[in-house]
């Protein structure tokens, strides 16, 4: 009987363009499609409750998807580097294949987990599946990593294009006596007492389907408007791919080329090349989430924590409607528009002085799109401590937003019709006070990462 190949999905729930599925079925051989949830790692973060409803369901989706052509997803949980070198030996699988991570502990325990296999006589390749251009291949001049954006997306769109995406796999053996499989429902993805994903179902269906379907709507209907309606909340003209990407329900590549070929595509591009930016960033310094890029910020002199002013600003209660406005809107749905996140950012770290780490961990809890890199890295941007950062001086003011980008009101009145009246600071003040503690920052010792 032939020994079975094994493709460990991580970020990369697709059956389209996904390399090292590809890899693993034009072997010829019987394929194991295998999927660890892993929150034991070192290094590893835990997911946040969000994030955990979205991966529940598009795991089922991809399920689903692999059964239709004869295959079947396994699910294991506990460590990786333990699990699936058990699926390998109970299954007697002679290959394994993966598309690369690059966090920092993802890329030790994929290392480690390569190595430990090949010298047992496995072959074990891994696959670029996941960003347009791995972060050792877009270097300065003088070889070291970019620490600002425009240069680095001009050295992105200089090098050869991104590859074509590849085609789906029409059938799959699916080895399905090879390896036993958890019930995905025991996992507990889901929210049950109290049940508070209500939003989510009514905002989101994911999963690959989904997922190439929005793709399509938004080339065809948003992306002639993008560049102009972008910023205004409520214009509905932003792709809503982000949480697809974050999944992986669609390559970097699929997105690249069908939008590539739609005229006035290049602001939504340089979107796509901002998330790679955040990317490269965050393979470089993968302490992202924790410490600041910028080490002259570790000066900074964070008051002590107000936990009302905190709890204020994470319930949309803060009486400043379109702060308000964006943190309701991430509750009920797990988004918010980017304008609007960055003016929650700039509200929570310089009108409250409450330190950015603390922001992180909320969006991290509460965003569908949360990942390793792009959470932490705008984060970082607003605040002022990280890559091609907005000057900490510059202190979107919500109120001077507001008028600009949601000039008739619809995106506060459809979020935050009930909440306070009353802002719970001077924005006037705060400002000073903001950068009045500023000052510290300025006189210490510049050290970027």
């Amino acid at each position: 009987m032939a020994s079975p190949s094994l493709v460990w999905l991580r970020d990369d729930l697709r059956l389209a363009d996904n390399p090292a599925l590809r890899a693993a079925v034009d072997r010829g051989e019987p394929v194991i499609v295998l999927f660890v949830f892993d929150e034991e790692s070192s290094g590893i973060r835990p997911l946040g409750g969000a994030a955990r409803w979205w991966l529940h369901h598009s795991l089922a989706s991809l399920r689903d998807r692999i059964a239709d052509i004869g295959g079947r997803l396994v699910l294991r949980r506990g460590p990786a580097e333990r699990v699936v070198r058990e699926v390998v030996d109970d299954a007697g699988a002679s290959a394994v294949f993966w598309n690369r991570r690059y966090g920092g502990a993802e890329r030790e325990i994929d290392a480690a987990l390569k190595s430990s296999l090949r010298e047992d006589g496995v072959e074990v390749a891994s696959f670029a599946g996941s960003l347009l251009h791995e972060p050792w291949t877009v270097t300065t001049g003088a070889g070291t990593h970019f620490s600002v954006f425009t240069p680095f997306w001009r050295a992105c769109l200089a090098v050869p294009a991104p590859r074509a995406p590849l085609p789906s796999p029409r059938e799959i053996d699916g080895a399905t006596s090879a390896a036993a499989s958890d019930d995905l429902d025991d996992w507990g993805l889901l929210p049950t007492r109290p049940d508070w994903a209500g939003g989510l179902r009514e905002t989101w269906e994911p999963g690959e389907p989904a997922a190439r379907a929005r793709l399509r709507t938004f080339l065809a209907d948003d992306l002639p408007t993008y560049d102009t309606a972008r910023d205004e909340p409520s214009a509905g003209a932003t792709s809503l791919l982000s949480p697809r990407l974050r999944w992986g329900e669609l390559s970097p590549f699929t997105v690249w080329h069908e939008a590539v070929a739609t005229e006035g595509a290049g602001g939504f591009l340089s979107e796509l090349g901002w998330r790679e930016f955040a990317w490269h960033t965050a393979f470089h310094f993968p302490e992202l989430a924790t410490r600041n890029l910028r080490r002259e910020f570790d000066a900074f002199p964070w008051p002590r924590l107000s936990p009302p002013m905190l709890e204020a600003w994470q319930h949309g209660e803060t009486g400043i409607p379109l702060v308000d406005a964006g943190m309701r809107e991430l509750w009920h749905t797990g988004y918010m528009h980017n304008r609007v996140r960055m003016v929650t950012a700039s509200f929570l770290v310089k009108n409250l002085l409450i330190d950015w780490r603390l922001g992180e961990q909320w969006f991290w809890d509460t965003l569908v799109d949360a990942d390793g890199a792009n959470n932490a890295f705008n984060w970082q941007w607003v605040a002022g401590s990280g890559a091609d950062a907005a000057p900490y001086f510059r202190i979107f003011n919500p109120e001077l937003q507001a008028k600009k980008f949601d000039r008739s009101g619809l995106y506060v009145s459809q979020w935050a019709t009930d909440a306070p009246t009353e802002p719970i600071v001077d924005l006037g003040e705060t400002r000073r006070a903001a950068l009045a503690a500023y000052d510290v920052v300025k006189r210490s010792p510049r050290d970027a990462g």
